[in-house]
């Protein structure tokens, strides 16, 4: 492997642990904060949009699970290293995805911090104009990185199958 190679892979490395320690920790400070100002039965953010609401989850998304704290702690672990390894082994693999790749890992992190540490995952952000489960940062971007890495990994695929690029 030439040096472009290992640089490319050093510099998606780097972004990608970058992207996810800032997941992570916007994900950890917005939920101390909303554990430290939330009033019982929660208060009007965004009005008529988005209510902050306490909510201890301790399942997985819409509380599918309740009670396998230490599963979910396995697989965001799995889905760490599964990132890491994809990172590392696709030099060619485009910065936007590596971003996307982040999403998905710091977003399961933060989530597997609050596990962890306190035994269920704290979930704040109430929609008002729909009825949907309450949700935190870490699952916008675990949502978000999962859609845009599935659309930037179709076009990034379908560029290496007609351009005959192989994998470094």
């Amino acid at each position: 492997m030439d040096s472009r190679g290992t640089s490319a892979r050093g510099l998606r490395l780097v972004v990608f642990w970058l992207v996810v320690g800032v997941v992570a920790l916007v994900d950890q400070a917005t939920k101390a904060a909303v554990r430290q100002v939330v009033v019982p039965g929660g208060q009007p953010f965004v009005p008529g949009v988005l209510d902050l609401v306490l909510v201890e989850n301790t399942g997985a998304a819409f509380s599918i699970g309740l009670g396998a704290g230490a599963l979910f702690v396995l697989v965001a672990l799995a889905v760490l290293a599964c990132a890491n390894v994809i990172v590392w082994r696709h030099a060619d693999l485009p910065l936007p995805l590596v971003v996307a790749i982040g999403l998905v890992a710091g977003g399961g992190l933060g989530n597997m911090i609050d596990r962890v540490c306190k035994g269920s995952v704290t979930d704040f952000l109430a929609t008002t104009f729909i009825n949907f489960p309450v949700f935190n940062v870490a699952d916008v971007c675990v949502t978000v990185g999962v859609a845009v890495a599935f659309v930037l990994y179709l076009a990034w695929d379908r560029r290496r199958g007609k351009g005959g690029e192989e994998d470094a």
